[in-house]
């Protein structure tokens, strides 16, 4: 037995299904040991996108996405996907090649310390700051998606007749079409959310981690209850009232079972806020605009179907208008927040839920950064639409150089060209009108193999939801 049949066998031994990453010749032994295995390699157009698939297994699955790449250039492509990993908190395993070298490496194991029970403290500290509060909010995000213990909160927040937001990350984990539900932070019509949680007299983090958005952001000098598995730092004008690294799960049980506190919140507040929130994420001025794709796409994609996005001021506009009820339907990086994730996120997913619907929208800054997997996906016959919001700019750059009153400069794409019939024997087809895309929608799902739809779309409507 070699190495690398020694190091497959553990993989094997560890669920892993994939190995994703770009041929070298010190990695040929280990593609090899693979070939007489159950642990399948895929081939990728760059090394970014094996780490960016890797993370998006990790994530999915629990079990660690696993990379692999060559020295140098190799190494550092994919130190990309892996960082994403990192801060995404996605189980991810890199394997790379070293080079003759006269240093040793010595290291050892760290014992895991397993997270304290203070669900007792963390229950007294919200209860006795219920008492006192008026209108007490709630948010979770990247950490609450770790936790086994959703419904229960969910209970809490029916108990206390409280609203609740979240991150990016922590949409679908609690249900968007629940009546308490009033946004996302941070992100497009922020403004809307913002006021909103502005009059909150305290706020019950769970499961936020600020990797995502820092308090300083949005918080101001409200006090906050923060219930995690770390501790938040200490920044300058925070009020923690309890701030402890603690077994969640435990947690979220004790605050299920407090007693009902009064406050002075009422559904129709929520309500007038939401209908004024949906209202400003589809400004007018345009027939074909991005809010226009998102909603037809969430009426044509089931609610078990998973979104893969990429980065760039789409994902803004998602995260706040996109609805769904359902974990783990929603893949975005919101850490590293690096272009090019979206499609091999997509192909990934689709990997690990062949027989469920999944979709790609991307920028055209984004697709230009990986439209190469488009062959590794008619490779495997991976039946995914890619939605390609096609304006001829860098949105979000543009929509920042707007807010501070920058000339536009180095953001303009050009003039799309015309769709071409295919990407790398991937047929496309072209949409300039809401019609066009939903019958374009029509034919990618109906095919058995991989498709591109450019949606021709107004870039304007960007300015008046994002940084807003």
């Amino acid at each position: 037995m070699t190495n690398t049949d020694l190091m497959v066998r553990m993989l094997e031994e560890a669920g892993v299904r994939w190995l994703f990453g770009i041929p070298s010749g010190p990695v040929l032994p280990l593609i090899d040991s693979l070939r007489q295995s159950s642990v399948q390699f895929i081939l990728t157009a760059s090394e970014t996108s094996a780490g960016f698939m890797a993370s998006t297994v990790g994530y999915l699955t629990g079990i660690p996405g696993v990379c692999a790449s060559t020295v140098g250039p190799g190494a550092t492509n994919l130190t990309t996907g892996v960082g994403s990993a990192w801060l995404d908190r996605s189980p991810l395993l890199a394997i790379t090649c070293n080079v003759a070298s006269a240093a040793e490496w010595k290291g050892h194991r760290r014992a895991s310390n397993q997270l304290p029970d203070l669900s007792k403290e963390a229950a007294d500290a919200i209860a006795a700051a219920l008492k006192k509060a008026h209108r007490p909010l709630l948010v979770t995000g990247l950490t609450f998606t770790r936790v086994s213990a959703a419904r229960q909160l969910l209970q809490f927040v029916e108990t206390q007749k409280i609203p609740f937001v979240s991150t990016l990350h922590g949409k679908g984990f609690l249900p968007e079409d629940h009546p308490s539900w009033v946004g996302v932070i941070g992100r497009a019509r922020r403004t809307n959310v913002k006021a909103l949680t502005d009059r909150a007299d305290l706020i019950i983090a769970v499961g936020y981690d600020p990797i995502e958005i820092n308090y300083e952001e949005w918080v101001g000098e409200t006090p906050v209850i923060h219930v995690s598995t770390e501790v938040a730092e200490l920044g300058a004008g925070l009020n923690f009232v309890w701030n402890e690294a603690c077994d969640l799960d435990r947690a979220i049980e004790a605050m299920n079972r407090l007693q009902t506190f009064a406050n002075d919140w009422s559904q129709e507040t929520w309500q007038e806020h939401r209908v004024r929130l949906e209202r400003a994420l589809r400004p007018g001025g345009s027939d074909f605009a991005v809010q226009t794709v998102i909603d037809i796409l969430r009426n044509q994609l089931p609610a078990n179907g998973i979104l893969a996005y990429d980065v760039g001021a789409h994902t803004h506009q998602i995260a706040t208008q996109w609805r769904t009820n359902q974990p783990k339907t929603l893949l975005a990086t919101n850490g590293w927040s690096s272009m090019g994730y979206g499609m091999p996120a997509a192909y990934a997913a689709k990997l690990v839920f062949p027989d469920r619907p999944v979709v790609a929208v991307v920028g055209d800054g984004g697709f230009q950064m990986t439209a190469g997997e488009l062959a590794l996906a008619r490779r495997l016959r991976l039946a995914v639409p890619v939605i390609v919001l096609n304006d001829g700019w860098l949105g979000l750059m543009k929509v920042k150089q707007e807010r501070r009153n920058y000339p536009l400069s180095g953001v303009f794409l050009g003039d799309p060209p015309e769709s071409p019939a295919h990407y790398f024997g991937v047929p496309c087809r072209p949409a300039r009108t809401p019609e066009a895309f939903r019958d374009a929608l029509d034919w990618a799902f109906a095919l058995e193999e991989p498709s591109v739809i450019e949606a021709f779309i107004d870039v304007e409507s960007y300015s008046a939801t994002v940084f807003d």
